[in-house]
This record gives structure tokens, sequence and C-alpha cells, in this order.
């Protein structure tokens, strides 16, 4: 028996029907719908895809066909004897109860939205199943403005999608900053496309209640909103568990070993609701997303089935669309990076999507976090128009395969000008990583800069007198790298830190001097684009 019938059950009963032809395999689904495209519920809502059946994948009566699976929807299991192995179902539209006998218990329940205590939110609306995203369809008709409540991928999709039904928008995120995986100078362009598109983007302020046609923040603002959504985050939906006295850890995940088995031998569990394991400790962790719960469904009905195999440790590789713009990371971050303590390199690169001299070319940001001792590559970030996702998704695979960063240097990529660069994007991060492991470069972080000012180290910028007219950074000093081999006997004493637009000349500017008897100069990483993307000057 499989109690939840989306990505990860599905995908269970699916490939055990597969690997055994004659197990009675039972689907269990409170909602109404199984394996429903739950990550095109916000692209329903704003009318991207039109057509609610195109979200609905599979129907019971097509598994039953193709597969002979018993599916049931709308039936909710609400307890498990473990030591009669049956499960109690109740039919929701009646409420009719009975029991179910198993062999092997699949849990797949997924994750449920958060609703904090707040006066009033029982007018919010959430976003797991097709039902929700039916009310959302039918409430919008009706609605001027909306406000979501969490600038997570739903929150910031859902806004999105609002906008593009024609409402006034307003996305309140109680931190800093929207999309929690990426560090602030990476999420600066989000921020920018979200306000350009007309989102009131409210943040470092909560929700403290929410009226009949408004939304009361903690700093005593309020915002028009005939509609609300909560987007603050999921939790394991692991109730049914918890009471069937099955191992969670401190979040409410349920725990399970290498082969999905929980505390009991006989019941597994997998995808949205268990614990993970991190790629990079091997700690433990929560990660919501629907390619490691197909996986994990596929792979329990491998173990179910008598085959060797075991769980894969995960890396967060996720991506989101905002207004156009590709938002994708994998791996850690710089704030989990310092607050682990862990020693780490950091490169900045800004290159464009493809060939510069073939149409179309647009400038995306990638960030690169490498361990400083060993070289393997911790994480990576990517923001722009086209050309992240792929960038994102070989540096996922390298660090799966266990690549240094150095390495990414000799990836042979596929190469024509409107797809790529003879020095792919992320060829140029590995080459940035071999010249920091090998001392021939020396970088320093935006965020370190104004210190380093403080001590007496002097920024030479590197760009064109037009550029330094445009835009500069406090305390810098003039000096064109064209010119620079001309005029160093200008240059003062003591520590240097050379800058330009995105790195490139600053490197240049960096060996000269280097070669003129001015070793150690510091190359400000990723330029004054990264620098002001990050203070927001």
């Amino acid at each position: 028996m499989i109690i939840g019938g989306v990505a990860a059950g599905m995908s269970a009963a699916a490939r055990l029907r597969r690997l055994d032809g004659n197990a009675h395999i039972t689907v269990i689904e409170r909602s109404g719908n199984i394996s429903f495209a739950n990550c095109g519920l916000p692209y329903h809502v704003g009318g991207v895809i039109e057509q609610r059946e195109a979200l609905l994948l599979q129907s019971p009566q097509a598994i039953k066909a193709r597969f002979d699976i018993d599916v049931f929807v709308g039936t909710e299991a609400t307890a498990i004897n473990r030591e009669a192995h049956t499960v109690t179902v109740r039919e929701v539209s009646t409420g009719a109860t009975r029991e179910l006998p198993y062999d092997k218990l699949v849990l797949a329940p997924g994750a449920s939205p958060v609703h904090p205590p707040l006066p009033g939110i029982e007018r919010a609306l959430g976003l797991r199943n097709v039902e929700d995203v039916d009310a959302i369809v039918a409430a919008v008709p009706a609605a001027r403005s909306a406000v979501v409540i969490g600038g997570g991928f739903i929150g910031v999709e859902m806004a999105e999608n609002l906008v593009h039904r024609g409402l006034q928008v307003s996305l309140v995120e109680a931190t800093a900053q929207v999309m929690a995986p990426l560090d602030p100078e990476m999420v600066a362009p989000v921020h920018a496309i979200l306000r350009e598109n007309g989102v009131d983007l409210r943040l470092g302020v909560a929700v403290t209640s929410i009226g009949e046609g408004e939304v009361t923040l903690a700093d005593g603002s309020t915002l028009p909103g005939d509609l609300v959504i909560a987007a603050i985050g999921v939790k394991p939906e692991s109730g049914l568990a918890k009471e069937a006295g099955l191992e969670l850890n401190e979040r409410g995940g349920i725990v399970v070993d290498e082969t999905f088995h929980t505390s009991d031998p006989d019941v597994f569990a997998v995808g949205d609701a268990v614990v993970k394991r991190d790629a990079l400790d091997g700690s433990a962790t929560l990660v919501p997303l629907a390619q490691t719960a197909n996986l994990q469904g596929r792979r329990v009905a491998d173990v179910i089935a008598g085959r060797d195999v075991q769980d894969r440790p995960v890396l967060g590789t996720a991506i989101v669309g905002i207004f156009g713009l590709q938002v994708a990371s994998t791996g850690w971050n710089e704030k989990r990076l310092v607050v682990a303590g862990r020693k780490h390199r950091i490169i900045h690169t800004h290159p464009a999507q493809h060939a510069g001299y073939y149409p179309g070319a647009q400038q995306m940001a990638l960030k690169l976090l490498v361990d400083a001792e060993t070289d393997e590559i911790l994480g990576a970030q990517g923001v722009g128009p086209d050309g992240v996702d792929k960038r994102i998704d070989v540096i996922a695979t390298a660090m799966t395969g266990g690549l240094a960063a150095s390495d990414l240097a000799e990836l042979e990529l596929a190469y024509a000008p409107q797809f790529g660069s003879a020095k792919d994007p992320v060829n140029m991060l590995g080459f940035v990583a071999e010249n920091l492991a090998t001392g021939l470069s020396r970088n320093i972080q935006w965020h370190e800069l104004a210190a380093a000012q403080e001590a007496g180290a002097t920024l030479l910028d590197v760009r064109t007198p037009d550029e330094y007219e445009a835009g500069r950074i406090p305390g810098a000093v003039l000096l064109p790298v064209d010119e620079l081999r001309d005029r160093i006997d200008e240059l003062p004493e003591g520590e240097l830190v050379v800058h330009c637009a995105v790195g490139i000349r600053a490197h240049i500017a960096a060996q000269i001097l280097a070669a003129a008897g001015r070793p150690g100069v510091r190359n400000l990483d990723g330029g004054y684009k990264t620098w002001i993307a990050g203070t927001g000057q």
C-alpha cells in the first residue's frame, strides 16, 4: 500500500508494477487527483497553462487500465496499525471508514503549507493541490488586489502570475530578501525585476493580521488584499507517521535509512516528508523538491522488489523563473558556509549566455563557492535572462561526479555561437578557480572592500574614464588598464586592490602590476557590477 498519489507515491507504484507483475498495489490519495503537475499550479493561476486538464497527468482509471493498480482518490489514511498491518481509511465525501491490509507500506504524504496562527489566517489560501488552485482561480475575478505572504519559490511564482492576471500585488517577506538559497548580491536582480513589474515588495517585515480586505504588517502599515496567498513555506506531512509511533526528527521529518526504511521494517517513507542527507556534510536536511521525490519513489520500489540500491544525498538544485529571469542554485550558499565556519573561496563572473557577437547575447551573474583547502565545489548560484539553467546543471553534475573547481576548466562542452562561447561560462569559472588555487590570482569580496580601504589599501579603478564618471566606488583612483604600464610610478606604496566592471580587466591589471614588482595585488571579485548588487549603491 502507498499513501500519497503524487510525485513520490505514483513513481513508486508505477515502478513497482514494472518490477513485479503480480503484486497487489493500492494507492490512497486524500485529494481528488493523482499525478498532477503541482509545480505547474501557479502557472494555471496566471493563465500561462490555460487548460486545467493539462495539470492532470494521469487518472485512477488510466492507472488501473495500464498498470492494474487500485487507486482510491478522495480517501484519507487516518491511522496505521503496525501490529495488525492495516491502515484505516476514510472517504472524504461520506466519512465512511474501513481497514485495508498491507504487507509493505510506503508513506509518501508530501509537505503541507505553513499557516502561522495569525488573526484572519483562515482567509489565506494555500497552494498544494488542484483543489487549492481551483479555489484561487475562482477568487481572482472578484479581486483587484492580492497579498502574497512569503518570498520563497512558490511565493515569487504566485506574485508573478497574479500580476499576469492584472491584480495589484504585494509580496511580504519577513527576512531581508526573497529566495533564501541566494546570497544578497545575487538576489538583487530578483528584487529589481519584481519591483519593475509592479510588485510592492515588503522585506524585513512580518504580517501581524489579515482583515477582510487588507493585511496589516508589523510596522503598522496595511496592504490592500482582496486575495491573500500564504506561501510562507512547507512542513512535512508527518502526522500519520507520528501517531503510528514512527521516528521523526526535531523538524517533523520522517526518519529513514539509506533504503527508505522507517523505524518499522515494513514501513517505508519517501518524498517531501522524509529527512534526507546533505551531499556536502551528510547532515540531516529537508529538501522538498519534485526531482528528488520522483527518484525516491522509483528507488523505494527497487528496494521492495529486492534490488540493491540506496538513496542518494541531495544538493538542493533548484530553479525558478521570475518575469523572464532565470534564478538557480545548487549546494550551499555563502551564508551557510560562514555559519558552518568552513573555509571557502568565492568566484563571481558576469558572462553572456552565448557568444557576444551573436545576436541576442545577454549578461548573467554566476557565483561559485569552493573549498579553500581541497578545491571541492561547494555550491553555485546563477541569475540571468537565459542560459543559467544549463550552467547550474553542469555544475551540479560536476559536484555529483566529484570534480574539483579547477576541473571545470577541462570540461568539453558543446559550442556554437548561438548556444555558448568557445570558453563556456562554466570553463571560465574553472579558469578563475585554477588561478586562485595556484596563487596566480588573489581576490577580495565586495563585502570585504570597505574594511580593506579603512586599513589603508588603495582601490585602483582600471575602467575607462566614461565608466568611472557614470558610477564609481568611493575612494577609487582611476587608472585605465591600457595606461597602467606607463603610469605605474604614479601609484602609492602599500596594498593595492584593483577593479573593473566584472573582473577581467582587473585580472590583467594585477598581472601587469605583479610583473612590475607589485605582487599581492587583490582583484575585487566580480568587479563593480557585483559591488553595486551587494551594496545597493
